[in-house]
């Protein structure tokens, strides 16, 4: 597995050792020993499994408490993946990065506790699986509005996207709960 540094302390892109051949191809996304000698100790409790398709913008969400650090992967189509740091003590607070993660590169994104993370569908329809190391807890649950013109967050929009109702409501950066 190849650790990707990225201008966000503690996000990492990853990218799995794939083997293939005429039959097809076969990876590693997850091994607790590897994951330690990459520097992710955290133990994981809850799988998920979204299908969206295109255009479809999921996030900015974050637990306040009960935080989850995600391990985010696009399984089938490709997505725009969005993180945003939260946290008070970071000196990249309220910066944002974004990364394509799709079937095809087979990458992943580590998502610490403390930031925010959203995707928008770029393929006309997209299967996301990520493993979060905290349970879904909706009362805890907080979403930052994915149009803040204050972060100016640029989604590579193809038309409007389509954002759940909850999404829509999403508070902006100033005024959203944030991580010690």
């Amino acid at each position: 597995m190849k650790k990707i540094e990225t201008s966000l302390p503690g996000v990492w892109l990853l990218e799995p050792r794939v083997f293939g051949d005429d039959r097809g191809f076969f990876l590693e996304s997850y091994n607790e020993r590897m994951f330690a000698e990459l520097g992710i100790y955290d133990k994981f409790v809850q799988d998920n499994h979204s299908y969206s398709s295109r255009n479809v913008l999921r996030g900015l969400h974050y637990q306040i408490q009960h935080p989850q650090g995600k391990l985010v992967r696009a399984i089938t189509g490709e997505i725009l993946d969005v993180v945003l740091d939260l946290r008070q003590s970071s000196p990249t607070l309220g910066k944002w990065e974004s990364f394509r993660l799709s079937g095809e590169n087979k990458r992943m994104l580590w998502v610490p506790i403390g930031l925010a993370h959203g995707f928008r569908v770029v393929s006309e329809t997209t299967h996301v699986t990520y493993k979060t190391t905290d349970f879904y807890a909706p009362e805890h649950e907080r979403s930052v509005s994915w149009n803040d013109p204050d972060l100016a967050i640029d989604w590579q929009l193809d038309g409007e996207p389509t954002v759940s109702g909850k999404d829509q409501r999403g508070l902006r950066f100033h005024d959203c709960d944030r991580f010690q």
